[in-house]
């Protein structure tokens, strides 16, 4: 989270009135990511996170807070969206785009043991069932096209090694993309950026599963590789921890049990999802916005992760010929 657009206390306690919410106590500006401006809001009846969206639309936008909704309303454990007097979701402030959300407990668990890894990924597997009949339909906004047009924009700033890399795996993934095997995969609302510090939990128990701004429809198997590839990696070298990612998937297929077609492309989506938060985390070091608050992330470790993926290529042969 950061700060792109400043709001003063006058401002979001007006704002606030608006939808009921009672006085403002206390407001706070969030640090970490680098999307949208946040801030955590406190009033007389709760404690919430307003959001300014600084790059999504705003007819991109009902997607994301109505599947939050959805979720909500199915048990998964997701903040829901306030609405207005007449029900909308979606609101403005300082001429943007503007949600308030409630805030749940608990706190990210940055150094995961194998049963937070088993916490999540049954979680997520929940969450893909939750989300069959949500019924609006839009894009994963950060696939394939997405990498087409971003890779001409961060590649004057690469190394030849980096430049080779990047090659190879633009063409591996067009191909999958293409094949019989991906189009067969099941699909539906996806979060797409299910990270450490968009998780919740108060000990061991899961309590929170925030940030669905980079969520839409796609393969699930895609999800699961963005999350092993943070859930169960090494944080400093990239490399997988395979304890942890067998926890993962085995809590996963407790709720939803991967068909064997799917087990076979798990290796090449792991790596299409490195590939992509490689990509953004160029752009976002090379190409910043200006924001009063702003950390952007390192690209080099999901150019580790992505290495270190790309050396298990053998059960992809018989897709690839």
């Amino acid at each position: 989270m950061a700060v792109f657009t400043e709001v003063s206390f006058d401002e979001a306690a007006a704002f606030l009135r608006t939808l009921d919410m009672g006085q403002l106590r206390s407001i706070q500006a969030c640090t970490g990511g680098i999307e949208n401006t946040n801030y955590f809001v406190d009033t007389e009846t709760g404690a919430y996170v307003l959001t300014l969206f600084e790059r999504l639309a705003t007819d991109e936008l009902p997607f994301y807070l109505h599947l939050m909704q959805h979720l909500a309303g199915r048990g998964i454990p997701v903040p829901d969206p306030m609405p207005d007097r007449a029900g909308r979701l979606l609101h403005q402030l300082k001429g943007k785009p503007a949600v308030v959300v409630d805030r749940l407990r608990g706190r990210n668990e940055l150094q995961p043991s194998i049963a937070h890894c088993r916490a999540v990924g049954a979680m997520l597997a929940r969450l893909h069932l939750a989300g069959r009949d949500y019924d609006r339909q839009q894009a994963n906004l950060r696939g394939l096209p997405w990498w087409e047009e971003t890779v001409p924009m961060v590649w004057p700033y690469l190394r030849e090694d980096q430049r080779a890399l990047l090659s190879s795996e633009m063409d591996l993934q067009r191909r999958i993309a293409e094949s019989p095997e991906y189009a067969s995969l099941a699909r539906g609302p996806i979060h797409g950026d299910l990270f450490r510090d968009n998780v919740l939990f108060d000990g061991e128990r899961l309590t929170g599963i925030l940030d669905f701004y980079f969520a839409g429809c796609d393969t699930w198997l895609y999800d699961i590789g963005v999350s092993l590839n943070d859930w169960c990696v090494d944080q400093d070298g990239g490399r997988p921890d395979h304890v942890r990612e067998a926890a993962f998937i085995e809590a996963y297929e407790s709720v939803r049990p991967l068909p064997s077609q799917e087990r076979g492309l798990l290796p090449a989506l792991q790596r299409a999802a490195a590939l992509r938060f490689w990509l953004s985390r160029l752009r976002d070091l090379h190409l910043p916005r200006q924001a009063a608050v702003l950390k952007a992330h390192d690209p080099g470790h999901f150019e580790r992760i992505l290495r270190h993926r790309a050396g298990a290529v053998g059960i992809l042969r018989d897709i690839l010929r």
